[in-house]
């Protein structure tokens, strides 16, 4: 099924809809296509790839749980020091627990088993293992979601929406 993502009228990403329910916002008049793929629906009427809410919507904050599954996809299932992807995969605090680091999107990345056990009880410098990215706390949940699409190559189009 084609996936719709729904911009805000400031052109935040919003939602990740079907194209079923992208096309009602269409007709509604709630929503102005902004992307399409060159599909037809019928003659006149592309297939939607990003569309643009008219009215501007108000969404909450929402705190994105720190979890294992959250902190592989946020390093993309790779080693943040060798850059090594499998299901060997370990997390890794950058500051060590035993030296007073903390759980937090700041301080945890994945690291493969090697890695992680020549690194061992030491930060990055004193073990000269550079990380390859810093580690920082996600944007939002949407952010998570838009990023699997963009990975699969099927949504290049919605690069220019999303903050890196």
């Amino acid at each position: 099924m084609a996936k719709v993502l729904v911009l805000n009228a400031s052109y935040e990403p919003l939602n990740i809809t079907n194209w079923q329910r992208a096309i009602v916002l269409l007709i509604k008049g709630k929503a102005e296509q902004v992307e399409h793929n060159g599909k037809m629906i019928y003659p006149g009427m592309p297939l939607p790839t990003v569309i643009r809410m008219l009215q501007y919507i108000s969404i909450p904050y929402k705190e994105i749980p720190l979890t294992r599954r959250n902190i592989l996809h946020r390093d993309a299932h790779s080693c943040q020091y060798c850059g090594h992807t499998g299901d060997d995969l370990t997390l890794d605090h950058v500051l060590p627990r035993s030296r007073g680091g903390v759980d937090s999107w700041d301080n945890i990345i994945t690291a493969c088993v090697r890695c992680n056990v020549k690194k061992g009880n030491r930060t990055p410098k004193e073990a000269a293992m550079p990380l390859r990215k810093q580690p920082r706390r996600p944007h939002s949940g949407l952010h998570f979601e838009v990023t699997k699409y963009l990975r699969s190559g099927n949504h290049d189009e919605w690069q220019k929406y999303i903050i890196n």
